[in-house]
């Protein structure tokens, strides 16, 4: 009975999680109460067994360092200077936007990168009268590929990040970074092919974009220095953490503390937490909640023993074949709840004495990293996109995103098999 009832609850929270039309923080804290109510475990264990508090105190501290950093108006400074630098060319624009999108959201996270940038880039395809279906599509594709780079830079790296204890900021930089670049050369060379022809300008419109002021974004100066300075830090203390023997935790709550010391005067303290994404948190939440109630009641377990008896606990096959799933599985659910679910199944193999998981975990970043630019509904960033350009009156059509989306998903999951194969497979052959 158990069983039936955890999965059940799963699986209707799942479905209004893609359907889109309920709050996503709403439906999981729902179905983690009715977890509670049905007596699957009780709120004390979920709290102290399977919420991942780590993941939670991360992203909340890079919410609020990014939040009052979002306040100097800094973001939007950088795109229109850049704009400006290239000199208006429309090609140099759209490649200038995929660079800059996809080293922010390794930098930041790729929901943050958007929220702030398809704004000021649609500000520029207006100015410039070019068409924001390549533009919007390029943001997308390019935060998803980028954010595959780092550890915060997307949600699903952050999830795994925070579950395996020898993973550091470098390692992602060193495992993942050089497919990212290479995927990121393949995806302007293919955007520029296919958008090519459209990418065209009039002289005078060009002239119109020199008369913005890039520096009339920075709407805080009094606090800029302090929110670079700290920015700057925080990525440092990332980088070393492993060599100052700080972990990622205590230097991310760090840099969000001294942050708010030194702009408190500027910006109250609860006006900051106002701008935090707490639905996202929520979700996070109620989504390990959900994910716990399924290693409770042993569905897991079940997953994991059919997995290693169908790839007869092969790291070659087990890794590509973790690869492609999670790369086509999650182009229409998104990645979050996904990567969620899939954490303690690839935890569950050191039970039947498989001990070197890496490769698993890579195999996992890559594919619900890429597989998120399939759909609309692929990633947290997608969404975000969509919801932005509607706002605009830019909507995205669903299926004509999928038209590019999916060929772009099989695409880089064929060259990351590649690259995973000579990377980390060869020594298991």
């Amino acid at each position: 009975m158990g069983i039936t009832l955890a999965v059940g609850i799963f699986i209707i929270c799942y479905f209004f999680i893609i359907l889109g039309k309920v709050n996503q923080a709403l439906v999981a804290m729902t179905g983690a109460t009715m977890l509670m109510v049905a007596h699957i475990y009780t709120w004390d264990e979920a709290f102290k067994i399977y919420i991942d508090w780590d993941t939670i105190a991360l992203l909340f501290s890079m919410m609020v360092i990014v939040g009052i950093t979002e306040k100097t108006g800094l973001f939007q400074y950088i795109a229109i200077k850049f704009a400006q630098l290239v000199k208006g060319q429309p090609k140099l624009v759209f490649i200038g936007t995929s660079l800059i999108t996809a080293i922010c959201s390794a930098l930041l996270d790729n929901v943050t990168t958007v929220l702030l940038f398809v704004p000021v880039i649609l500000s520029v395809t207006k100015l410039l009268k070019l068409p924001s279906f390549p533009f919007l599509t390029m943001i997308i594709f390019s935060a998803n590929i980028g954010g595959a780079a780092t550890l915060i830079g997307d949600p699903p790296n952050l999830m795994i990040g925070q579950a395996i204890e020898h993973f550091t900021f470098m390692s992602f930089i060193i495992h993942l970074g050089p497919i990212v670049l290479f995927l990121l050369v393949v995806l302007n060379c293919l955007m520029l092919v296919i958008f090519g022809k459209q990418l065209k300008t009039k002289e005078y419109l060009v002239k119109q974009l020199f008369k913005l002021n890039p520096a009339d974004y920075l709407t805080n100066k009094k606090i800029l220095p302090s929110a670079i300075c700290v920015f700057i830090l925080t990525m440092l203390g990332f980088l070393l953490h492993s060599i100052i023997h700080i972990d990622l935790i205590t230097v991310s709550i760090s840099g969000a503390l001294l942050l708010l010391l030194l702009t408190e005067k500027e910006i109250e303290t609860t006006k900051v937490f106002e701008r935090v994404e707490w639905d996202t948190l929520f979700f996070f939440i109620g989504l390990y909640i959900l994910v716990g109630g399924l290693k409770e009641v042993g569905v897991l377990s079940f997953i994991s023993e059919k997995l290693i008896y169908l790839t007869k606990g092969n790291i070659v096959s087990t890794s590509i074949g973790i690869l492609w799933f999670s790369g086509l599985f999650t182009q229409f659910v998104n990645n979050v709840p996904f990567v969620a679910a899939m954490i303690p199944v690839i935890k569950e193999f050191h039970s039947y004495g498989i001990e070197y998981l890496d490769p698993l975990w890579w195999a996992l970043a890559l594919g619900s990293c890429l597989g998120g630019n399939g759909t609309l509904v692929g990633s947290s960033a997608n969404v975000v996109v969509a919801g932005l350009a509607e706002a605009n009156g830019h909507p995205l059509p669903f299926i004509r995103f999928l038209k590019f989306g999916v060929p772009l998903v099989i695409v880089t999951l064929i060259f990351s098999t590649i690259y995973l194969f000579f990377r980390h497979l060869i020594p298991f052959l």
